[in-house]
């Protein structure tokens, strides 16, 4: 495994594989990697012949800078863990390396349509731009065959589909299932950052999304919400910011029963770390 932290020693070690006629795949991370990011990193074994993973913290796409201050970052581990299952090169840029004039802010807004301003849109402002700033340069550094994504970052997916279009990029975006703990948290970053009754506490959040699920047939569509909305309020150290069953194409809000392309969104405040999930409905 190559790990590098400049952008002419990605393009040398790059040339090597190109050269050898392989198929390259990208895994961008933020480091802090648990299964989930592994999971991604042996499905891009799966359809190319050798596999990049990016980690960087990136600046951009945070709107609280406490948020990116916390942000862990245990980068031995991250390595060992990327050694463990093959991956070829890691880049690990500094901020100076993806940003030379860093902190003044470089320009960049493109049009993402309307699904920018929904659900973590709203909540984080200007976050998605900063997303595809830094997933646009991490294209344009590697130039891979194929980027892997985790679904549980759904919209942060579309956002990035949406400007590979913008710039005609010829890479496969390939989503990949959300990977659970055995008893349904989405595993996350963060969830390092729960005390043990916090953990327990965040539950809620799968168990929801599962009552969406196995209910949608059930209930009219306000009162399934309803009652969601009301599964999670018995958790009182939980605090709900949206959830939303939407279209899975633009994340609006469904306004009557589909039986295809439909996904349940959540997000919530679990003490001071904020968790978000997703469910395919149907």
């Amino acid at each position: 495994m190559k790990v590098v932290s400049s952008h002419s020693d990605l393009s040398a070690a790059l040339a090597n594989l190109r050269e050898q006629g392989k198929l390259i795949a990208l895994v961008p991370t933020m480091g802090a990697l648990h299964n989930g990011h592994l999971s991604l990193i042996k499905k891009a074994f799966e359809q190319a012949d050798a596999v990049v993973c990016s980690i960087f913290v990136n600046p951009t796409q945070f709107t609280d800078p406490k948020d990116l201050e916390k942000y862990p970052r245990p980068l031995e581990h991250d390595l060992q863990l990327l050694e463990s299952v093959g991956c070829d090169i890691v880049f690990m840029p500094s901020v100076l390396e993806m940003y030379p004039n860093y902190p003044q802010a470089e320009e960049w807004h493109i049009d993402l349509g309307p699904a920018e301003l929904l659900l973590e849109g709203a909540y984080r402002k200007g976050h998605y731009q900063g997303v595809t700033q830094i997933v646009y340069k991490l294209f344009k550094a590697v130039e891979p065959d194929i980027a892997l994504f985790g679904q549980k970052d759904f919209q942060q997916v579309l956002m990035i589909k949406t400007m590979l279009a913008i710039f005609k990029l010829p890479i496969k975006i390939v989503t990949c299932p959300i990977v659970r703990e055995t008893d349904g948290l989405a595993m996350s970053s963060r969830n390092v950052h729960l005390s043990p009754k916090e953990r327990q506490q965040a539950l809620i959040l799968s168990k929801t999304l599962y009552f969406v699920q196995e209910h949608y047939n059930e209930y009219p569509l306000n009162q399934l919400l309803e009652k969601a909305q009301a599964l999670i309020e018995t958790e009182p150290g939980v605090e709900l910011d949206y959830l939303s069953i939407a279209h899975t194409d633009n994340l609006e809000p469904i306004q009557e029963k589909t039986y295809s392309k439909t996904i349940a969104l959540i997000a919530a405040r679990v003490g001071s770390t904020r968790l978000i999930d997703n469910i395919i409905i149907n």
